[in-house]
């Protein structure tokens, strides 16, 4: 039982050591750097909320109607 604990445990080293060379590699630059950009894509929450009725740090306004 040992020895397939061992044999599975380093299947598991291969792998985990291959995907990290796969994800870090020269041919993966440009998508890792398009995927870093990203979240900086994106517009921004208080820009698209239509009415404005939040504030930047969406909160709702003071005052009002409370419909």
């Amino acid at each position: 039982m040992g020895v397939l604990n061992g044999i599975v445990t380093l299947i598991a080293l291969v792998t985990f050591l291959g995907i990290v060379f796969w994800a870090f590699s020269k041919g993966r630059a440009k998508a890792n750097q398009e995927a870093a950009m990203l979240p900086f894509a994106l517009p921004d929450e208080a820009a698209t909320a239509g009415n404005g009725s939040t504030l930047p740090s969406g909160r709702q306004p003071q005052g009002g109607s409370h419909e």
